[in-house]
């Protein structure tokens, strides 16, 4: 297969390769090689990926750094970003190493390694990933993927044989944790802060150079050879950040840290840290420890939060454009696509024919019976879709995490529901729609227990079972990652608290 690094062929980068942590005026990247590792070792292979890639091979030293192939070239990417709402100027790819673009069926795909050692963006960072944080991107990522909502993937997870240490909540207890390497994949891991870090410096032929290089090598159906253009290619940008967050609402995910340095130009999914899948339905809860303070990123907030940032991104590109005017009309563009995708999900989730007016009620009035009994969010409505139509049954089923749930209301719902359906909710669109998996964070922390001892069973069995998230498998039944929530869930490390450390 061929190599290449297209971005370092467009754009002006660092004089300097490598190096210590530094400010790097009026670049868009860095070269860089990763840091040597002990004894690299490939846990997790994504071969469908691999296949749909060119049949790339399973190389711990390939996959790790260790060992380039022709027409790779490491680099570190160069951008800014608003952190929990505040300007925090140059960040980069202080742990991300961009081994190059290879040239698949599907396009030009990035592959990045996540951990791979120090970047002259690291700042205070030793630029290495931990096995809890790098297992969990593995899967989600992937588990995204096979669930429909836009997202970068995985290719492998390489264990580095060396420990890192780690302040898991920054409250002054470091442990010693395993390391590993995540590679990623994605169109490109261009970012809204690529952008607004050379809008801060006043860079416009570099801001320039980079929207060209993006659309000429990403965006068939765009130019950005005038103001005209310039709206288009934003319009669809804005477009698909909805189509993204319009994914994670209906699933029950929450992001955790959605600055605009881990918003995707592309409106994937990236950056997968302290996330987290909603359980007992509660629309201010954030997984992240950072952001209890003000819960900007809380599960409700997310759609607002992706508008804000894509002002900011509008904000930013704007330096390039002779008349920012028009670009008022992305935002619409962002509020209407957002509404009409969330209308959808709750058609095709409700088993409706057709949303109306009057379905806008019927959804908030179950969002806040679901909130008030602490039902579990997305299994309630499969288990509308499997025939399961009673309150007493959902808290049977271990759904209802209340302790003394309002019963009465939970059926008063559900008997409006089944009038607004004439009786005959479309369950098959139901159940194409609502999954039975998705990978909770107790989950993913059984499977993070078991490879820390070098049991990689769970692990394993999880990437196989998130590739067909919307069938009940025969081995679901018994399973260890099916049921509800256990009690010890709610206050373990890394099930009920999270933060950005990794």
């Amino acid at each position: 297969m061929d190599w290449s690094a297209p971005l370092l062929r467009a754009t002006p980068g660092d004089p300097v390769s490598g190096g210590n942590p530094r400010h790097v005026p009026g670049a868009c990247w860095s070269r860089c090689s990763a840091t040597a590792m002990p004894k690299p070792e490939l846990r997790l292979w994504n071969g469908g990926l691999a296949t749909s890639l060119g049949d790339l091979e399973a190389d711990a030293a390939l996959w790790s750094g260790q060992r380039l192939i022709e027409g790779m070239d490491p680099h570190a990417h160069r951008y800014g970003g608003h952190q929990f709402g505040n300007w925090a100027h140059q960040l980069g790819d202080g742990r991300a190493l961009t081994l190059g673009h290879v040239n698949a069926a599907s396009g030009l795909t990035e592959v990045q390694l996540k951990g791979a050692g120090r970047t002259p963006y690291s700042r205070r960072g030793d630029g290495r990933a931990v096995l809890r944080s790098s297992l969990r991107e593995f899967l989600c990522s992937e588990a995204m993927h096979h669930l429909g909502v836009p997202t970068s993937r995985a290719l492998s997870l390489c264990t580095t044989g060396e420990d890192v240490r780690r302040d898991m909540f920054y409250d002054g207890r470091p442990a010693m944790e395993p390391g590993a390497i995540v590679a990623r994949t994605a169109p490109s891991f261009v970012r809204f802060g690529s952008f607004q870090m050379l809008a801060a410096d006043g860079d416009e032929d570099v801001l320039r150079a980079l929207m060209h290089h993006v659309v000429a090598t990403h965006e068939p159906d765009h130019h950005v050879n005038d103001d005209a253009g310039i709206v288009a290619w934003l319009t669809d940008v804005a477009e698909r950040s909805a189509t993204m967050v319009s994914g994670w609402m209906r699933h029950g995910f929450v992001h955790g840290v959605m600055n605009t340095d881990n918003m995707s130009i592309h409106g994937l999914t990236i950056d997968y840290g302290p996330f987290g899948w909603l359980e007992a339905h509660d629309p201010s809860w954030t997984p992240n420890t950072t952001d209890l303070p003000g819960r900007r990123y809380r599960y409700a907030a997310q759609p607002d939060v992706v508008g804000w940032n894509v002002a900011r991104l509008l904000e930013a590109v704007a330096l390039a454009m002779d008349d920012p005017e028009p670009l008022h009309g992305v935002l619409d563009a962002y509020r209407e696509a957002y509404r009409n995708a969330r209308q959808q999900a709750w058609v095709e989730r409700l088993g409706l024919s057709t949303w109306n007016e009057a379905d806008e009620a019927l959804v908030r009035d179950l969002q806040h019976v679901m909130h008030a009994s602490q039902i579990d969010h997305v299994p309630m409505l499969r288990h509308l879709a499997e025939g399961v139509t009673t309150a007493e049954a959902l808290r049977d089923a271990g759904r209802i995490y209340a302790t003394e749930p309002d019963l009465s209301a939970i059926d008063a719902w559900i008997g409006r529901w089944l009038e607004r359906v004439g009786g005959t909710p479309d369950t098959s669109t139901m159940q194409r729609t609502v999954p039975v998996f998705t990978p909770r964070n107790w989950v993913l922390q059984l499977a993070i227990d078991d490879a820390e001892r070098g049991d990689w069973t769970k692990a394993e069995a999880l990437a196989t079972r998130l590739m067909r998230p919307f069938e009940r498998l025969p081995e679901d039944e018994d399973a260890w990652w099916s049921g509800p929530r256990p009690e010890w869930a709610m206050t373990r490390p890394g099930c009920s608290m999270l933060s950005c450390s990794s």
